[in-house]
């Protein structure tokens, strides 16, 4: 008798939940506002990571950056970047007056998806968010916080949100070019913006002649556990469903973070006779970015070799940027840029049946098309940026500044409440 009063009672509850809802499917809403937690979760995670390998002097300002990156595309998307994103195209970016501020969606439900387009919206804008924090690796320990604020601010406006609509939003590579989640989007364009900012700013004071130790690798692990829990969601959410593809992705997504965790330790194996905590967490980064790109459209035999594959080329990069001795931080070029184009070209030789153009050829090309668009377009805009920042408001910071550190300088506070003056 009380089974059957509470079924009824929950039949009647569920016809009130639905009432006013007509397409909305649930089960998919429920994910994609579960996706878009996991990939919020990832800019904490992100802080932790580059925070940890800076040293003591700077790891508030270096985690600031990713939180001012919350606070600043977070207001952005809301603004106009969801316009300039996913709008009518107007060839340069899209548009469209109901995007503006979102006014016009308040009840809009997409019938593709069949979720609130509130839940896309707040989905994407958490991927415009983490690509300029990801920047912030390659000129860490000697940037000003104001100057990296208006970068990110008008690099977000003239380089993410267009690119971006190229490539998802009904641009001129919508369709040809696969970019699951971000190869191209995001973690190229960040590591080339990274490279031109590194390589314009200069070294910090004393690299490479004065070692530079992490302050915490400890914290920096469990920004990589942060950042390898989110991506699930940035790669699996991409889907936009929840069904086969989500699961597929979810897979591959793993396979490629455990490939490449466990082929940087191996190298560093065999390279070094040593096996070392930062070594394993750049080859989970260098796997989860490679399979990125390519995580709804290959098998679990492509995940393993695009792993294996970002990770060799990463190591390789790595080894490349020692020799040359420039000064990307935190190796966002070469980890993110690396991979990214690996996932991104890679992913070619390992297509499912049916994804793609179906012609190896014409899919290359499209691929080698959308990366060549994300390096020189990224490279070039975010060199113009930072030239035209460093010049007007700065951008560098000043020697003395540099010595006494960020966190005391920038922000007048101390993340251990301890004085380094390496």
């Amino acid at each position: 008798m009380h089974r059957w009063l509470a079924l009824a009672v929950g039949l009647g509850m569920s016809g009130v939940a639905f009432a006013g809802e007509e397409g909305i499917d649930h089960g998919v809403t429920a994910w994609m506002l579960t996706s878009t937690a996991l990939v919020l979760l990832m800019v904490p995670g992100l802080a932790m990571f580059y925070g940890g390998l800076v040293r003591t002097k700077n790891v508030v300002g270096t985690m600031m950056h990713a939180f001012a990156a919350m606070a600043i595309i977070g207001v952005l998307w809301v603004v106009v970047g969801y316009a300039m994103t996913f709008g009518a195209s107007m060839g340069f970016c899209g548009w469209s007056s109901d995007y503006f501020l979102l006014r016009g969606i308040d009840d809009a439900v997409m019938e593709d998806y069949h979720i609130p387009e509130y839940a896309f919206v707040m989905f994407q804008g958490k991927f415009a968010i983490i690509t300029p924090a990801l920047i912030a690796g390659a000129f860490a320990e000697r940037v000003k916080f104001f100057g990296y604020c208006v970068f990110i601010t008008l690099w977000s406006l003239l380089v993410y949100n267009p690119l971006a609509h190229w490539v998802w939003g009904g641009g001129f590579l919508t369709g040809d070019a696969i970019d699951f989640a971000g190869g191209t989007v995001i973690h190229i364009s960040a590591g080339v913006a990274g490279l031109v900012a590194a390589l314009y700013l200069g070294p910090r004071k004393g690299y490479p002649q004065t070692a530079m130790h992490p302050n915490n690798l400890v914290m920096t692990l469990m920004g990589a556990g942060l950042l390898w829990v989110g991506w699930f969601g940035f790669n699996a959410g991409s889907s936009v469903a929840s069904g086969l593809k989500t699961a597929q992705a979810l897979t591959v997504t793993q396979i490629a973070a455990a490939a490449g965790a466990l082929s940087w330790i191996a190298i560093e194996g065999l390279h070094h006779r040593k096996a070392t905590s930062l070594g394993l967490v750049s080859g989970i980064l260098a796997g989860l970015v490679a399979i990125t790109p390519a995580a709804g459209d290959v098998l679990p035999t492509g995940a393993l070799a695009l792993g294996f594959l970002g990770t060799v080329a990463c190591y390789g990069g790595l080894q490349i940027k020692s020799r040359l001795g420039y000064d990307d931080t935190l190796d966002v070029f070469g980890i993110h840029g690396v991979a990214g184009i690996v996932g991104a070209i890679g992913l070619t030789f390992f297509l499912r049946e049916g994804a793609g153009a179906g012609d190896f050829g014409t899919q290359l090309w499209y691929q080698v098309e959308g990366v060549l668009v994300s390096l020189l377009y990224s490279g070039i805009v975010s060199l113009v940026l930072v030239v035209i920042i460093d010049k007007t408001i700065g951008l560098r910071m000043g020697l003395a500044e540099e010595r006494a550190g960020m966190d005391h300088e920038l922000h007048g506070e101390r993340g251990y409440g301890l004085l380094d003056l390496n």
